[in-house]
């Protein structure tokens, strides 16, 4: 078996993992604005902001963490994350370096990837899958 192989056979867990990590980081932006926690609000950030940010990074997070909804969840918090891109970061300069929108940046190409590949393992999305297809064979 090749390096290659071992991967590929791996690709669930892995896809998993990842989704759990940046699901759960994620989330954490939406406690801050929400609750204050990890360093507090950020400074200068409009009510207006924290109120639709804040549910949408803590809620979405917790969904693609737990891999509930996953695709739907992060599909909506990958647009999210653009619309922060371009409306927050694009006007201060073109390269997200430059402009601080590399945070940004990778949660929405990130999501992206898990809207489109799947929630991968552990994930209850899993579960329920399951559940209905035992269901359709005993009916």
């Amino acid at each position: 078996m090749t390096l290659v192989d071992r991967f590929t056979a791996l690709a669930p867990i892995i896809l998993g993992a990842t989704r759990i990590v940046s699901g759960a980081t994620f989330a954490c932006y939406g406690a801050q604005k929400m609750f204050g926690v990890f360093g507090g609000v950020p400074a200068r950030l409009p009510p207006a902001l924290i109120w639709t940010a804040g549910p949408i990074e803590f809620l979405g997070g917790l969904l693609i963490a737990i891999g509930l909804f996953t695709r739907g969840a992060a599909f909506l918090c990958s647009g999210f994350m653009a619309f922060a891109y371009f409306i927050g970061h694009a006007p201060d300069g073109f390269w997200p370096i430059m402009n601080g929108g590399v945070v940004a940046i990778l949660y929405c190409w990130l999501f992206l990837n898990i809207a489109a590949q799947g929630a991968g393992a552990f994930a209850i999305d899993n579960v329920i899958s399951r559940t209905r297809s035992r269901q359709s064979l005993t009916s």
